[in-house]
């Protein structure tokens, strides 16, 4: 499967969805794109799994580096990762990532807020 990270707006919010393995070789690739996204300063970052069809650990870390970056450039961060796709799930509730950072479901299910601003037309 290939890997891919694209830009879209979830919940109103800038967004990157991710598609494809999440691990050693393409973590960086959503580093970049997270470092992308993040120099034009929003207000908010949603990180979507959905499509996402396996994490290993190098991917698990790099969502953690990432939350972290966003945290630090005051940036409210979520990850979707519905409990329906076990491939990224597993890892993400084996490893209790949702005491990093918010985990959620949907984009339905971010709750709403000042991030509406940021919205990509």
């Amino acid at each position: 499967m290939l890997f891919d990270v694209g830009r879209t707006t979830i919940a109103g919010r800038p967004g990157l969805t991710v598609r494809g393995e999440l691990d050693l070789s393409t973590a960086p690739l959503l580093a970049t794109a997270v470092e992308m996204e993040l120099a034009a300063a929003p207000s908010a970052l949603v990180i979507d799994l959905t499509p996402t069809a396996f994490i290993d650990s190098s991917g698990a870390r790099q969502l953690v580096r990432s939350a972290r970056a966003a945290q630090t450039a005051d940036v409210e961060v979520h990850i979707v990762c519905p409990r329906t796709n076990r491939g990224a799930r597993l890892v993400i509730d084996l490893l209790d990532l949702g005491a990093i950072v918010p985990i959620v479901e949907s984009g339905a299910t971010i709750p709403p807020g000042f991030a509406q601003r940021d919205a990509r037309p």
